[in-house]
């Protein structure tokens, strides 16, 4: 499990020479190390919980304005250091319902996915380079719904900016660092208040700008943690978009971990 660093409160004097401190340490430090360094506070302050669960709403988005609209309910649970494991089953409508998409995330080596097919009664396990497919149709691909951990990637401080919503960013790029990914690199927004992330642009293979994901309406839970109501998948080549809505957000519930294994995925009904 992620744990916060541990932080306290100063009087003016000391926060204002550490403020200067770090001004001046950022002026010798590297794009990489600032970038790396901000990944991971981000990093820290979205964890500290052991599980949660959520509900949400996938609308689909075509090109020529078409929507279709899908219901689901996802959980998350850490299982150990650098280690988690998520499960989002469908619930409505009925063509698409009890499918689910399992995902353990480790670090320092691959992640493993499997989607279950209801109707075939059949699990799939998602490698190589199907993680860059389509998921469920979807401008989400299967590597979009793993936990984006800081290990996965090299950082590099771009530059601080205005962020898309308003108020002032980091931006950061980070590029996958196995050959597996569909993308070339990412660049990502983080608020300089809370350091959330606010947008992501994806570049594919041969560094055409594919994607955006653009995260808002940021509300804070259990007096810590901030989580999202909407996030905005806009494909740039074909059109299409996907959005996500997010409510129910629910913290330490003590879910087991044998609720998210393979044998798990087959009593889904």
């Amino acid at each position: 499990m992620k744990l916060h660093r541990r932080t306290f409160i100063a009087g003016p004097a000391v926060l204002l020479a550490g403020g200067l401190a770090t001004r001046l340490g950022a002026q010798s430090e590297s794009a990489e190390a600032r970038g790396l360094r901000i990944a991971t506070e981000a990093s820290d302050r979205a964890g500290g919980y052991q599980d949660v669960t959520a509900d949400g709403e996938m609308t689909l988005r075509t090109a020529s304005g078409q929507n279709a609209t899908r219901r689901f309910e996802t959980r998350w649970i850490s299982t150990g250091p650098g280690q988690t494991r998520s499960l989002m089953v469908f619930e409505w409508p009925g063509d698409i319902r009890n499918t689910a998409l399992l995902t353990h995330t480790y670090e320092g080596r691959n992640d493993d996915q499997w989607l279950f097919l209801p109707a075939m009664d059949r699990v799939r396990r998602i490698t190589g380079s199907g993680r860059s497919g389509s998921f469920v149709g979807s401008e989400f691909a299967f590597e979009d719904m793993v936990d984006q951990e800081v290990d996965k990637f090299d950082h590099a401080w771009v530059n601080d900016g205005a962020c898309p919503a308003g108020g002032s960013c980091h931006i950061i790029d980070r590029v996958p660092n196995t050959r597996s990914s569909g993308y070339s690199r990412q660049r990502i927004w983080l608020d300089q208040a809370h350091l959330r992330l606010q947008q992501v642009q994806y570049f594919d293979r041969r560094g055409a700008h594919l994607k955006t994901l653009t995260i808002s309406g940021y509300r804070q839970h259990s007096g810590r943690w901030w989580r999202p109501q909407r996030m905005d998948m806009s494909n740039h080549l074909t059109g299409a978009s996907t959005r996500l809505d997010w409510s129910g957000y629910t913290f330490n519930q003590g879910l087991s971990p044998n609720a998210f294994t393979t044998n798990a995925l087959g009593r889904i009904r």
